[in-house]
């Protein structure tokens, strides 16, 4: 069996978002046992010249599902840096991310190979084709933006681990 671009990137997705989602559950489980506003985290950073959570949150869902769909118009560009969300807003857009990427057929996904996508920054502009922006440039950012997440609530108190990073294993079956 092949393994294909859905195989390397939506299933993917799904599994770090499905981790990310958990992480943020548990956050908020520890924020509201604590007494701690939960608001008080969508700013917090790991560094003063870092975005914020609020950002890592949106930059999982664009390069998942925004990349998806950058990849299918042709464009991708980067998320806004003042997306107002708060704690539950991001809760949300991660949910709302997994249904949209859970709907993709593997079909539809690879049927995307070889297709062009540019992605502007500003003025410039990156040639890719899809799997090169995918695998190259999509990818390394999703899980790096999904471990910084992760990151900023383990520095701000949340008992988490590798395994709730992880997500839901891919297992063999039978």
């Amino acid at each position: 069996m092949a393994f294909s671009l859905y195989d390397a990137t939506v299933a993917n997705y799904l599994q770090i978002l499905g981790g990310v989602s958990g992480v943020l559950d548990r956050g908020l489980a520890h924020f509201q046992e604590n007494n701690i506003d939960p608001e008080s985290i969508v700013e917090a950073r790991l560094a003063p010249d870092m975005l914020p959570f609020r950002f890592q949150i949106i930059s999982v869902a664009q390069h998942s599902r925004g990349a998806i769909e950058g990849v299918q118009q042709g464009v991708f560009k980067p998320p806004a840096f003042k997306t107002p969300y708060d704690y539950a807003g991001l809760q949300g857009l991660v949910a709302d991310t997994q249904k949209t990427l859970s709907a993709l057929t593997p079909e539809a996904v690879n049927g995307l190979g070889g297709k062009d996508v540019v992605f502007h920054l500003g003025q410039h502009q990156l040639p890719f084709t899809a799997e090169g922006f995918l695998m190259s440039f999509s990818l390394p950012n999703f899980y790096f933006h999904a471990t910084t997440a992760y990151d900023i609530l383990r520095t701000n108190g949340v008992p988490l681990g590798k395994r709730d990073f992880m997500g839901r294993l891919n297992l063999k079956k039978g």
